[in-house]
């Protein structure tokens, strides 16, 4: 089978204990180019995503979002014959794990789907990895897009695969918390071909920047509602 040509963007603030594992798992020969979008770090995840092989763009305007249109923009930048198939989006924490990728690209290769969303909650998801806020506003989440928009997902999660063409469909603005479900409500209205496969999920390395604080997790819980109800 002929490998499509896949990019890959890793939005990453501070993740110099964890960004080299990330890129080292990453299965050999199915990335063209891996972007680490450098989101204002304070620390060496710049200097340590080099040395590991990646590209790292600069993103100094803080939030998810941000880091994430970095890397898009770097893509859509290139000549149209440049552009790659798909475009995978993984966290640099080590909570994803890299080495599912090609289970995640697979309904897109061989069943024709337009997006991937890997399953935490369908996953093998390691105990303590998602606090029980997560758990609670992803399940709010996703039953309010099936209420709302009829398209069933069990997660918001990060680890993600969508064609680059539908993804430029999409017009992706959200500079922070509502990334994900911006893109995921997005592609209901659009009627994407969605679907979900079960991913493995640990705890992270280091302290999450939105649940690990209250102020952080209050802000992506009504970031999250607000771009469900702002799209309808």
């Amino acid at each position: 089978m002929k490998l499509p040509v896949i990019d890959i963007i890793i939005p990453a603030y501070n993740e110099e204990s964890s960004i080299g594992l990330v890129l080292a798992d990453i299965p050999i020969g199915w990335a063209r180019e891996v972007l680490v979008c450098n989101n204002a770090s304070t620390d060496k995840t710049a200097e340590v995503s080099r040395d590991a092989g990646a590209t790292v763009l600069n993103e100094n305007r803080k939030g998810y979002g941000s880091a994430c249109l970095r890397g898009l923009e770097y893509i859509k930048n290139r000549p149209e014959s440049e552009w790659p198939d798909i475009v995978v989006f993984l966290d640099g924490d080590y909570s994803d794990h890299p080495e599912e990728l090609p289970l995640l690209v697979k309904p897109i290769l061989e069943d024709g789907m337009d997006m991937v969303i890997g399953s935490r909650a369908l996953g093998n998801m390691e105990r303590g990895a998602m606090l029980p806020q997560q758990i609670f506003g992803n399940w709010l989440a996703t039953n309010l897009i099936r209420l709302f928009y009829s398209y069933h997902f069990t997660d918001l999660g990060p680890f993600r695969a969508i064609k680059f063409d539908k993804l430029l469909e999409l017009k992706m603005e959200d500079p922070d918390f509502g990334w994900t479900v911006e893109m995921q409500v997005k592609a209901a209205q659009k009627k994407y071909r969605c679907m979900e496969i079960p991913v493995s999920y640990r705890q992270r390395i280091g302290v999450s920047k939105v649940s690990g604080t209250f102020s952080g997790t209050l802000m992506a819980g009504h970031k999250i509602l607000w771009t469900i109800f702002k799209y309808l």
